[in-house]
C-alpha cells in the first residue's frame, strides 16, 4: 500500500512500507520513497531483491517504473540498494551516490550495466534536477555509513533520513507518523537499541543537528521520513527528537578495550 506524504497535483512523494513480509523473521521492515514531479520519477532508497516486483507493481498506478530517472541511495547498505541490478536492466535511470560508494556499487550488477549512470555525490551534497524541483542530498556522513546522503525535498517540507530516526515496528505502524513530545517519548522504545549500535559516535549526530535544527524552527522541514519505521511529524516532535538526537551517546562513544579481544 503506498502512503501519499505530499500531492499538490504537480509534485507527489509516497512511501511504501508493506513490501518486506514481517513473518520473515531474519529482514526488518524498511520503507522506499518515491518523488514525482515534471513526468520524471525518483526512487529513494529501493532495498534489495525481496522487495523489487512489490515495488515495481506498487509503483505502477502513480508512475510507470520504466521511465525512472533517478535512484537515490543514502548509502550502499544491502537494504537500501542491493536490488540495483534489476533496476539497471529495467529502466535508463542513474544512481545517485556517495563518491565512496560509486566504485562499490557495481559488485550488485552484471558487469558494464552502470558504465556511465552512476552519479557521484560530492562530501559537501549537491542539488538534484527532478522536472520542475530540486532535491537536495544532505551530508549525513557516519550516521551511520563513512559516506552517508539524506534527501531534502524543500517542496514537499520532508527530509528523507535514511537511518536516522529509525524505528524497530512492524509494517503496520508505519502508517501513522509520530506526533507529539509524549508520543515521542514513548516511541523512544522502538528507537534507542538501533540509534546506540548503527550510528558511529556523538560528534556526527551534533553536527547533523546543527545543520538540520534551523530547518525545522524556520518550518523548512515539517516532516522526518526515515527508512524503517514510522516519521516523525510536527515541529515539537522534531524538536524533541533532535534534542535526544543531539545528547545521543553511540557506537564508538560506547566501546572500550574488552569490545576488542581475541574470542578464548
Amino acid at each position: 500500500m503506498a502512503i501519499s506524504l505530499f500531492n499538490n497535483g504537480q509534485h507527489a512523494c509516497l512511501l511504501f512500507n508493506d513490501l518486506v513480509d514481517d513473518n520473515d523473521d531474519h529482514a526488518v521492515q524498511a520503507n522506499q520513497f518515491l518523488i514525482v514531479n515534471g513526468g520524471e520519477g525518483a526512487l529513494i532508497d529501493p532495498a534489495g531483491n525481496m522487495t523489487y516486483n512489490a515495488l515495481v507493481m506498487a509503483m505502477q498506478q502513480y508512475f510507470p517504473a520504466r521511465q525512472l530517472r533517478y535512484i537515490l541511495a543514502s548509502h550502499a547498505d544491502p537494504d537500501i540498494v542491493a536490488s540495483l541490478n534489476k533496476w539497471m536492466i529495467t529502466t535508463e535511470c542513474k544512481l545517485v551516490v556517495s563518491k565512496l560508494w560509486s566504485r562499490f556499487v557495481p559488485h550488485f550488477c552484471t558487469a558494464g550495466n552502470t558504465a556511465g549512470r552512476i552519479i557521484s555525490v560530492p562530501d559537501s551534497g549537491m542539488n538534484i534536477r527532478l522536472g520542475n524541483a530540486t532535491i537536495k542530498a544532505v551530508p549525513a556522513h557516519f550516521l551511520h555509513a563513512e559516506g552517508n546522503f539524506h534527501f531534502f525535498d524543500p517542496l514537499a517540507r520532508l527530509l528523507f533520513s535514511g537511518d536516522v530516526g529509525a524505528s524497530m515496528v512492524e509494517h503496520d505502524a508505519v502508517t501513522e507518523p509520530v506526533s507529539g513530545v509524549s508520543e515521542f517519548l514513548s516511541h523512544l522504545k522502538t528507537m534507542e537499541g538501533f540509534h546506540r549500535r548503527y550510528m558511529v559516535g556523538n560528534k556526527a549526530c551534533r553536527l547533523w543537528v546543527q545543520m538540520i535544527r534551523p530547518l525545522v524552527r524556520s518550518r523548512q522541514i515539517q516532516c522526518i521520513v526515515p527508512q524503517h519505521g514510522r516519521m516523525l511529524a510536527g515541529q515539537e516532535t522534531l524538536e524533541a527528537f533532535l534534542d535526544w538526537f543531539e545528547e545521543l551517546r553511540c557506537g564508538l562513544d560506547w566501546f572500550e578495550q574488552s569490545h576488542y579481544a581475541i574470542p578464548e
